[in-house]
């Protein structure tokens, strides 16, 4: 199976799990309103009551995202590792260099990721489904009420999300890699891939989960002139959320969250590794 390929069978597999979340973070206590609580239920009740295709909608934009996402994700982690091993003086890689290779690769790749991701909660979010058509519909609105730069509402809790996601995916990949068995064929070396690139996936979601409701909400809302959103920074939007809806609120949508991304890690890191050995053995000497 080629590459898109089987970036869309991944893709159309986890990709429920992230409308699941968006809900979830999208969620604000009122008096006497019952939240959506479990995984499985909020998705019976999205098919039960939407349709089964709304656990699909808005994934156009993020299937259209995955290959570049990925290339700047892999290709400016290697850059920025040399820049910064260049900075440090030394050829050999650290954990430490690995958490800084890896949030200056997050703050790049935001910057592809912004538009994209606030096409996705828009046609994600309930509350704003009669206002669409689709993702082309949003990119009209989202121009005619904001401009274009509306299309990047959001980008400082986006660049914060990647940052830490980044940072503790590739720190956590070199750690662990470092405790698990010596690979000796490529086998084992594709086997350390999937482990430390899950654990790299569990830790990046565990911290990048509070600025990544902020962003949800950043980016649902509407943006009119002369007025101030509710959700606006990403400091004063956690503080809101803290201060109403208490700590827990920082980790809605983390089980469908962590579910999608963690094992998603492993198998991205996989297939990276992956390609990247078919390649240097086919190329042969000096890449191999």
């Amino acid at each position: 199976m080629n590459s898109p390929e089987r970036q869309l069978k991944q893709l159309t597999c986890l990709y429920p799990l992230d409308v699941v979340k968006t809900r979830f973070q999208l969620q604000q206590k009122v008096s006497g309103a019952r939240e959506n609580s479990g995984v499985f239920s909020t998705l019976t009740k999205i098919v039960r009551e939407e349709g089964f295709s709304r656990l699909y909608r808005g994934m156009g934009p993020l299937f259209l995202l995955e290959a570049p996402k990925r290339a700047v994700k892999f290709g400016s982690n290697d850059y920025w590792g040399k820049v910064i091993m260049k900075l440090f003086n030394t050829k050999e890689k650290t954990q430490t260099i690995s958490l800084l290779t890896g949030c200056a690769a997050g703050a790049t790749e935001s910057l592809v990721v912004v538009p994209f991701e606030l096409v996705k909660i828009r046609l994600q979010d309930k509350s704003k489904a009669h206002l669409y058509k689709g993702p082309m519909d949003v990119v009209r609105a989202t121009i005619a009420q904001s401009g274009w730069t509306g299309l990047y509402r959001g980008l400082g809790s986006t660049m914060s999300r990647h940052i830490l996601w980044n940072g503790g995916y590739f720190a956590t990949i070199f750690k662990v890699q470092h405790m698990l068995p010596k690979a000796v064929d490529s086998n084992d070396r594709l086997r350390n891939s999937l482990f430390s690139g899950m654990a790299g996936g569990f830790v990046g979601t565990v911290l990048n989960t509070p600025v990544d409701v902020v962003k949800t909400r950043i980016q649902s809302s509407d943006y009119h002139a002369n007025v101030r959103p509710k959700y606006n920074g990403t400091m004063s939007a956690l503080l809101i959320v803290l201060r109403e809806e208490g700590p827990r609120a920082l980790y809605k949508g983390f089980v469908p969250k962590v579910l999608r991304l963690a094992p998603g890690g492993g198998i991205l890191l996989l297939v990276v590794d992956g390609v990247s050995e078919e390649a240097r053995r086919i190329l042969g000497p000096p890449y191999c």
